[in-house]
């Protein structure tokens, strides 16, 4: 199947568009509709109309990714980080983990027919690369069951309605402990679903943030183990986190982007607002105020880390950040589940300077990686944000620490390091949603040691 994008689609009937209408174009196609090709404008123009609703069409059936393949690229040198950074991404040139600094693994996935110009720009930049993921497609066929259950069993990812719908049921069935919440809405007119889960009055609050990222599966599926756990499990421990805290859960951040992941793109990154005539979407974490577009986005409105054109210029990020307001006493700790590369973060994100309550922070995570390690062998990474991943400002976490000061503000890279990246088989779900719980539940221990929250 030939793949047709959105930016393509946009492209081609702007371009038309401005043929028909005598314009000079720089695109070199389109002598194909000077004047005098047809009699009339209005014919012109029509069959304008007419090819572009066909393209449209066509754009429904699902992109797929025959032969892409992902390489990891290693730079040995500062010149070798910064060339990678240079390069254009695009829906056939992407990066799945981007150049960070010298000796960090870089993952980059190549279209088929890029593949000439990718090993000429390596011979060109001289660093070590080989491919980690030999066929894209086959790993997204392996994260789609065409027999999916029809019950929530965690051995399935499941789409943004499923997601909606099980959390309607927890709330039937826990309804002294489970309410719907709203706490945005989307491009699209989607609502941006959660739940708060509470035992008894007067706990102190936790909020979780998953599914801001469309493409990061592992993410929302890992906050949903979470909430069951917290309704079901036996464990003592998770049991006593559970009951002595309210909840604020909202699995996915960003429904229209996870949407277009289930039925159109499988590894759209971004939201789905229009820019201009050519791109579609922002990057929901990097448009957030604090420090905005301060380091690590983005302007160009096609580039994956597009921080919008203002922020809060997404009404995702808008209408959540006034939700996050309305209970901004109600809680002292934000958890953010992202994916992938197995890394416990905290912030900022916009500088690797230690701010705040830096140390605290991260003796909390050592202790977290060690109790998630215990289950699987799993292996985790520490550290700020700016220092361990990359600079991105605009960001969930840097917000919440930076606006509202709460003292415990962790992001999770889930699983894996980059065998199957975004693409995560789903028997992984319940061990990624294990091993993350064990963490949280020393995460909160460690915290309450040191005294926080404060006021409790």
């Amino acid at each position: 199947m030939i793949n047709y994008y959105d930016n393509i689609i946009l492209l081609t009937c702007v371009t038309l568009y401005l043929n028909a209408m005598n314009v000079t174009s720089v695109i070199a196609s389109a002598s194909v509709l000077r004047k005098g090709h047809c009699s009339s404008d209005g014919i012109i123009m029509w069959k304008i109309i007419i090819l572009c609703t066909i393209i449209g069409l066509i754009t429904t059936e699902k992109a797929t990714f025959h032969n892409y393949k992902v390489f990891r690229i290693t730079p040995i040198t500062t010149e070798q980080v910064e060339l990678l950074r240079q390069l254009v991404e695009t829906d056939e040139f992407s990066f799945w983990k981007e150049p960070t600094a010298v000796n960090i693994e870089v993952d980059l996935m190549v279209a088929p027919h890029k593949l000439p110009m990718f090993y000429e720009i390596m011979a060109q930049i001289e660093a070590p690369h080989s491919i980690y993921v030999e066929n894209v497609q086959t790993l997204i066929d392996q994260t789609t069951n065409a027999n999916q259950s029809t019950s929530f069993n965690f051995k399935d990812y499941y789409t943004i309605w499923q997601i909606y719908e099980n959390l309607d049921d927890l709330a039937k069935q826990y309804p002294d402990k489970v309410k719907i919440i709203v706490g945005g809405k989307t491009y699209q007119k989607r609502e941006i679903k959660g739940v708060k889960i509470s035992f008894k009055a007067n706990n102190p609050g936790i909020f979780i943030e998953g599914g801001n990222h469309g493409r990061e599966w592992i993410s929302p599926a890992t906050v949903m183990y979470i909430l069951h756990q917290l309704l079901i499990s036996e464990d003592p421990d998770v049991r006593a986190l559970a009951e002595n805290h309210d909840w604020y859960i909202f699995p996915v951040f960003n429904p229209d982007g996870y949407e277009y992941t289930h039925t159109t793109n499988r590894m759209w990154r971004k939201t789905r607002d229009v820019h201009g005539f050519f791109c579609r979407g922002s990057d929901p974490n990097r448009n957030w105020s604090y420090k905005w577009k301060s380091g690590g986005s983005s302007s160009f409105g096609c580039s994956e880390t597009y921080a919008g054109k203002a922020p809060f210029s997404d009404v995702e990020t808008k209408s959540m950040s006034e939700y996050i307001k309305t209970i901004s006493n109600k809680f002292y700790a934000y958890i953010s589940f992202h994916s992938y590369s197995q890394l416990l973060m905290f912030p900022y994100g916009y500088t690797k300077a230690h701010l705040e309550n830096y140390e605290d922070s991260l003796a909390i995570a050592a202790k977290s990686v060690r109790s998630l390690k215990k289950r699987y062998g799993t292996e985790y990474r520490i550290g700020n944000i700016g220092e361990i991943l990359y600079l991105a400002s605009g960001n969930t976490a840097d917000y919440i620490k930076g606006v509202y000061h709460k003292p415990i503000v962790f992001v999770y890279e889930l699983r894996d390091r980059g065998n199957y990246g975004f693409l995560l088989p789903p028997e992984q779900i319940i061990p990624t949603g294990e091993e993350t719980l064990d963490s949280l539940v020393t995460l909160f221990k460690e915290a309450k040691a040191l005294g926080y929250p404060k006021d409790v």
